[in-house]
């Protein structure tokens, strides 16, 4: 050992040429083992998904509630303890039948009070009106005695003239004048005495008629009091206001019911349930693309592998807004003529908005993936297959904000349809276009629907097509109605069979390439089972 060393040393000390000697050895097996680490890499690997064609469907999916088409709340006007109830939950009850009665003793007495006090108005009534009967006879009589008067002080004063006359020719004496005089003056009196009296007796009656006029008001008022009481007894019978049935029963025999702010809820009754509503939570990004008159299919949890289908009746206006997520009321009509649906339950509603049938359909994967080329590769790649930079439609897509033929709407879409993403909302959506599941994503991206249900999208995108000799093409489209999952071709020449590059291995990472049946490699997403390595 010690020998090497020695050598070593005097080698490097005794010229370049030694040293070279020394150092060329390690550098040699270094290259060697780079190349075989690096140099014997296989080739890059592409993962694929095939063309097909087929229908697709663009759906709007959201989570509602099933009510009743008329629900109505049975409540109280009347306080007071539940002596007997005539119905119980699922009942079956007609229109004015009896469903509870509430303890009537207290207003029973209440009644009986404001009749009494009734009959005591009356009976006032009465009185001041015969008062008024005997005053008017007094005035009568009392007008007799004015006239009486009014003669006697006419006598009186003609007695008078004639005094005077006879005492002027001295006939009488002063004394007999003096008394002629004192009798027609106390006549005039008696006769402003008796008038007197009248006027005093007619205001005294107007009195008395005013008084039966505040007796015949306070009658009306006990009367309205006894109407009052009575009907306050009537409400403690609790009858049904419609046909229908009993969902819910709030209250037992004994409680106390206070009606004292509002009118507490008794029952509530469904009218028919064989005639239903969803009333789905339509986002506000897809509200504007349901239309009145929609079908619709919805599944609820007691039966999953049941599906129910309606009609669109209304897309209310009214906003709901829930930390800062905004949805609208969709309200669908269905029937149940077996009653299997219960008010209540959840709904998972599916609403087609845009179709297309027996059309070629891409998978939004394909769309998504880029291959790993530089700049100056891919532009000589589409230079060779006569693809503009930009793309058919690029200056619409400028005007409008959307970028270029490679942003992936379609493709973003399908990527959170496959991952569950949920959407604003709390609602999820999964672009299957026919069964209507919960679950799946919110697509993004702007995707624009198509076809018959929605408005015709002028989207672009390119695809890379994988050819027999293991190169790829790429191939502009015009993009149409997507499902999240596949997306409708309207122009470009592509063919059912054909290979979509969907994912490739990396160059720069060996370690990311998968055998058939494990996990697909990170950006792989899209239809068509297991990925393909061609």
């Amino acid at each position: 050992m010690n020998g090497i060393k020695a050598w070593a040393k005097a080698t490097w000390e005794r010229s370049v040429m030694g040293r070279a000697l020394l150092v060329a050895p390690p550098v040699a097996l270094l290259v060697m083992v780079a190349y075989w680490a690096y140099g014997s890499r296989p080739p890059v690997q592409y993962y694929t998904a095939k063309v097909e064609k087929g229908n697709i469907a663009q759906v709007v999916q959201a989570t509602g509630t099933i009510n009743a088409v008329t629900t109505v709340q049975v409540g109280s006007q009347v306080s007071g303890n539940i002596a007997q109830l005539f119905a119980d939950f699922n009942s079956k009850v007609k229109k004015g039948q009896l469903i509870a009665q509430i303890d009537p003793a207290t207003l029973q007495a209440r009644l009986m009070q404001a009749e009494a006090d009734l009959e005591n108005a009356l009976a006032n009534v009465k009185g001041l009106e015969a008062q008024i009967e005997i005053q008017k006879a007094d005035i009568l009589a009392m007008k007799a005695g004015v006239d009486r008067a009014r003669a006697q002080s006419k006598e009186a004063g003609q007695n008078l003239a004639r005094t005077k006359e006879l005492f002027g020719q001295g006939i009488l004496s002063a004394s007999q004048l003096d008394t002629a005089q004192a009798t027609a003056d106390a006549a005039v009196a008696s006769l402003r005495v008796a008038e007197a009296q009248v006027e005093q007796s007619s205001a005294r009656l107007k009195s008395t008629v005013a008084q039966r006029d505040q007796a015949k008001a306070q009658v009306a008022q006990r009367k309205a009091a006894a109407e009052l009481a009575r009907l306050d007894l009537a409400h403690t019978r609790i009858t049904a206001p419609i046909d229908g049935t009993v969902i819910a029963r709030n209250v037992d025999v004994g409680q106390t019911v206070a009606a004292s702010l509002q009118a507490p809820t008794l029952f509530v009754l469904a009218q028919d349930l064989t005639k239903m509503l969803v009333y789905a939570k339509t986002d506000e990004a897809d509200v504007g693309k349901i239309k009145v008159g929609a079908m619709a299919t919805f599944r609820v949890d007691s039966f999953p592998r049941e599906m129910f289908r309606g009609r669109v009746q209304q897309v209310r206006m009214n906003a709901t807004m829930v930390q800062n997520v905004v949805t609208y009321d969709t309200i669908i009509e269905f029937d149940n003529p077996e009653q299997k649906l219960f008010p209540g339950m959840t709904a998972y509603v599916s609403i087609p908005v845009a179709w297309a049938n027996d059309t070629v359909k891409i998978p939004n994967g394909a769309m998504r993936f880029k291959p790993e080329l530089t700049e100056e590769e891919r532009k000589e790649l589409l230079a060779k297959y006569n693809i503009s930079e930009e793309g058919p439609g690029a200056g619409q897509r400028r005007s409008s904000g959307q970028g270029d033929g490679n942003r992936q709407a379609a493709g973003s879409g399908g990527n959170e349809g496959a991952s569950g993403t949920p959407s604003k909302g709390g609602m999820t959506r999964r672009g299957s276009g026919g069964e209507g599941e919960p679950g799946g994503g919110s697509p993004t991206g702007g995707m624009r629907t198509g076809m018959m249900g929605g408005s015709q999208r002028d989207d672009w995108a390119t695809v890379w097509k994988l050819l027999p000799n293991k190169t790829l093409e790429p191939v502009r489209l015009k993009l149409g109605v997507t499902d999240f999952t596949f997306t409708q071709m309207v122009e470009g020449t592509v063919k059912p069979g054909d290979e979509l590059v969907i994912g490739q291995s990396s160059k720069n990472n060996n370690a990311q390439q998968q055998q058939p049946g494990g996990p697909r490699p990170p950006g792989i997403s899209g239809p068509g089972g297991m990925p393909r390595r061609m």
